[in-house]
């Protein structure tokens, strides 16, 4: 699926490019997604391209050409927002995926590459004080130890499965450094010959570091470390070890300006990005 890209977008549905963003258009109608509907997750398959599932405000949706076309998978999140997805990078039959506002936030896990789900046994709080109501925006399985799967809640905390999803534990304790719950991405980088293993976590305002498999986190609040921005958004590793990083952070939400900041040292420094065009709202993904 060389040159195609994906756009989930809040009320024009899936944007699909083939030619690598000259020229864009919307699924059309009759599709699973709604042509003005609301998508707020994408993920392909990295053992097959042309295998897309996405996160629908009518639930879970799957293409098998690449997006150009998406049915409705059944599933217990029918009807509910799925704010996230992420396929086990190691064996790609295992997906997770979040669901959240305005349905209650929940965990689901497939092991059959997206056909079928269940529901896993984790609790997480019905509603809170920023939101209303929670919602899962970010789940990362660690690159080389699968079992281990992590997730963040705006707003219920980092939450952590050493077993697949089986059993969680939640990860922002009182004494452990994170001190907002209000998660907004988590990030995992493989250690290298120079670096331990990382973990990156995202909240409203502050980027938290972990070199310990987050036993303890250190966090530099935003607005010092980005030129006054504080809405630190998402991070996403360019390369498979995490040196090079790509950071999103706004002004608020929906937000009137935006910058991406690059890292070229797993996060101890960065720089904002030189962009053709300046965004007028917050960059999510």
């Amino acid at each position: 699926m060389q040159g195609t890209i994906l756009v989930a977008t809040a009320g024009q549905g899936i944007l699909r490019s083939v030619d690598d963003g000259a020229s864009w258009h919307r699924l059309g109608l009759k599709e699973a997604i709604e042509f003005d509907g609301t998508v707020r997750s994408l993920a392909v398959d990295p053992a097959n391209p042309a295998r897309v599932l996405a996160g629908a405000d009518v639930g879970m949706c799957i293409s098998t050409d690449g997006g150009a076309h998406f049915t409705r998978v059944d599933s217990p999140m029918n009807g509910q927002s799925v704010w996230s997805i992420a396929f086990d990078p190691v064996d790609p039959q295992v997906v997770y995926a979040g669901t959240g506002a305005p349905a209650r936030a929940r965990m689901y896990r497939s092991r059959d590459g997206g056909a079928s789900w269940s529901t896993l046994d984790v609790e997480l709080p019905e509603f809170c004080q920023g939101v209303n109501r929670p919602r899962i925006l970010t789940i990362c399985v660690d690159p080389s130890r699968h079992e281990q799967v992590w997730f963040g809640v705006e707003e219920g905390g980092v939450w952590r499965s050493h077993d697949g999803g089986d059993r969680w534990e939640r990860v922002d304790t009182p004494d452990s450094g994170i001190g907002n719950s209000d998660i907004h991405a988590v990030a995992i980088l493989l250690p290298t010959a120079d670096a331990p293993r990382k973990h990156l976590v995202l909240t409203v305002n502050t980027v938290y570091e972990s070199e310990d498999d987050g036993k303890t986190w250190s966090g530099v609040a935003s607005r010092t470390r980005f030129d006054g921005m504080y809405y630190t958004r998402t991070v996403q590793a360019v390369d498979p070890q995490g040196v090079q990083l790509l950071l999103a952070i706004g002004d608020g939400t929906p937000g009137t300006r935006s910058r991406i900041y690059r890292s070229g040292d797993r996060g101890a420094t960065w720089s904002a990005a030189t962009l053709h065009t300046a965004p007028n709202s917050t960059v999510w993904a």
